[in-house]
């Protein structure tokens, strides 16, 4: 949500999406920033944000505003803040410069130091090839997220649809070895890996059926710019109800065979079931809980 909206600032704080970032940097005009700060500080401080990840993204670090958005947003309400999104990041030396600067402000404030995380997007070439380093940073990193908009351009791709297959690229998917670079640099150091945002926001189909890419790799979300989306994301990265009832399955098969009949690989109907299955299930199991599924089959031995 743009940071220099405040009719949009209060409407955020109702919607049903995990985590919601008010934003400095491309939604908010450059002569808007420095009232976009203020708006932001007072929404943090005065809103009912109960129930979502409260994130800011600042301006990248090539730009004069940088500086003073941090310190304005964490001197302001750092101790409403869950994390800040520093954008367009090209080398682990930008979050080092970011991880400093709010380790000094939390102790001049006297906020716990540390708490506050940091997301990186990764929207070039250069912040590409060096993410594996990126990933690895700082231990306040908790997220890296995909911008594919500037992204594309930074790599002259020839398409003026964000997140779209260019046209003439008619085999596979042209997004392909940049998610799962993202991904793999993000499960090298548990952290979580979210798909950038589809612009055409009255096509809901064509969002749900991109998120689908996304989620079938095993990104933890995706973003969402218009209410109209939300409810296909938390759909997309969502178990069904039977993938869901199938992986607590195999988690309370595996524990009554390995602990009652003491054997490390069974059959589950047709499935031979082992360790390998228990970690996949706990994956599954974990995404359904936290959507609020309910069970409908239980295990029988």
């Amino acid at each position: 949500m743009p940071g220099s909206n405040l009719r949009f600032l209060e409407k955020a704080q109702g919607l049903p999406a995990d985590e919601v970032f008010l934003d400095l940097e491309d939604a908010v005009a450059p002569l808007a920033k420095e009232e976009a700060r203020r708006n932001i500080v007072t929404a943090l401080r005065e809103g009912d944000w109960t129930g979502k990840t409260r994130v800011v993204r600042v301006n990248d670090l090539t730009t004069q505003w940088t500086y003073r958005d941090v310190i304005e947003i964490v001197e302001g309400a750092g101790d409403r803040l869950d994390c800040l999104m520093l954008p367009k990041v090209q080398d682990p030396t930008e979050v080092v410069w970011l991880d400093t600067l709010l380790t000094q402000i939390e102790k001049t404030m006297g906020f716990e130091v540390g708490r506050i995380g940091i997301e990186a997007q990764i929207e070039n070439a250069r912040g590409l090839v060096n993410v594996d380093s990126i990933a690895g940073s700082s231990r306040r990193l908790e997220t890296l997220v995909f911008g594919p908009a500037d992204f594309m351009a930074s790599i002259n791709m020839r398409t003026l649809v964000v997140g779209e297959q260019p046209p003439g690229y008619e085999e596979g998917d042209a997004y392909h070895y940049i998610l799962m670079r993202l991904l793999m640099a993000a499960r090298m150091h548990d952290l979580q890996v979210i798909d950038g945002p589809y612009l055409q926001i009255r096509d809901v189909d064509g969002y749900r059926r991109v998120a689908r890419r996304a989620a079938a790799l095993g990104f933890d979300g995706k973003w969402v710019l218009h209410p109209s989306q939300i409810e296909a994301a938390n759909e997309v990265f969502s178990p069904s109800q039977e993938d869901y009832d199938h992986a607590e399955l195999i988690l309370e098969a595996y524990e009554h065979y390995t602990t009652v009949e003491k054997r490390g690989a069974v059959m589950l109907g047709d499935e031979m079931i082992d360790e390998a299955s228990r970690k996949m299930a706990l994956v599954v199991a974990a995404k359904g809980r936290a959507a609020g599924l309910s069970r409908t089959t239980r295990f029988e031995p």
